[in-house]
């Protein structure tokens, strides 16, 4: 298969993923594990799998090659959030170094999948940098975001500049606020989604004005997420092509929003498998192979 990505809107053509069964395992894993990595809610293992094979079933009908992460037992039940350890660039992949000390087996566990799919492994974020791919947004092949965050630091963003210097020219450090403590998930697709080259969902009261104004000035309109719907992750939407989407169900706001700009929106449950654990549509999933 070829790979890499340019942006987050492209048609998706490759994809990792990792299902409950292979995250969560059982009823009894989720039992020990949930309190230490910080849930709100103790996830139901039974329906966690059925609202991701219903994840599953709407992504089949957009992108032609899927695959799964088999289970590892050095990992836990965030790994089902298979995007945030790993970036990939058009030139290959990024291990990240995970800043959830829980997660820090995670990146390991994909180097043999890279090796299989050919997929070139431009390096690794070590040391005391850290970054996780929640906090990566690419805008276009020369141009990317990178939230300055409690699970990615300034090393490690300095790190992953070095990495790319030859062929992403603009990348654009986003300070993150304190939010909930260094204990929450508040990564920077948690305040913004890309929905099309042109239109992003966003939750502009976490937005740093500079960052609200570079996305205006290059022509992005923001569609807002009220208050109301930001808890329920409105803000956390998956675009598998330009306006072509698949968010959680109920938040008919932001929906009715997205519509009214042309966009064709899916919908699935996501209260076990995203709500309580902290991660959308987007975390789900790992684009390994995009177009546009």
């Amino acid at each position: 298969m070829p790979y890499g990505c340019t942006s987050e809107v492209g048609d998706i053509k490759s994809l990792l993923l990792k299902h409950p069964r292979a995250a969560f395992v059982d009823q009894p894993t989720v039992n020990r594990q949930w309190q230490a990595l910080n849930y709100p809610e103790l996830p139901d293992y039974k329906e966690a799998c059925q609202e991701y094979d219903h994840f599953h079933s709407l992504l089949k009908t957009h992108v032609p090659h899927i695959q799964f992460l088999p289970a590892n037992p050095d990992t836990g039940l965030d790994s089902v959030y298979i995007r945030d350890p790993l970036i990939i660039t058009e030139r290959g992949a990024i291990l990240g170094n995970m800043g959830k000390e829980q997660r820090k087996t995670e990146p390991g566990t994909v180097i043999k999948l890279l090796e299989e799919q050919n997929i070139p492994i431009l390096g690794s974020i070590t040391g005391s940098g850290t970054i996780e791919a929640g906090d990566v947004i690419l805008f276009d092949e020369n141009t990317i975001a990178i939230g300055h965050s409690y699970r990615s630091n300034q090393e490690g963003i300095q790190q992953f500049q070095t990495m790319t210097r030859e062929f992403i020219r603009d990348i654009m450090v986003v300070p993150l606020p304190h939010w909930n403590g260094p204990n929450d998930i508040l990564h920077l697709m948690s305040i913004i989604s890309p929905i099309d080259h042109d239109l992003a969902v966003v939750y502009s009261k976490l937005m740093p004005l500079s960052f609200r104004e570079w996305l205006i000035n290059r022509g992005i309109k923001l569609i807002e997420v009220p208050d109301s719907e930001f808890t329920s992750m409105a803000c956390n939407i998956l675009a598998v092509a330009p306006r072509k989407c698949i968010m959680i169900s109920g938040n008919p706001h932001t929906r009715k929003l997205l519509e009214a700009e042309g966009v064709e929106i899916e919908e699935f449950h996501g209260e076990e498998l995203c709500k309580k654990g902290g991660g959308g549509p987007t975390c789900l999933t790992r684009p390994l192979f995009r177009i546009g």
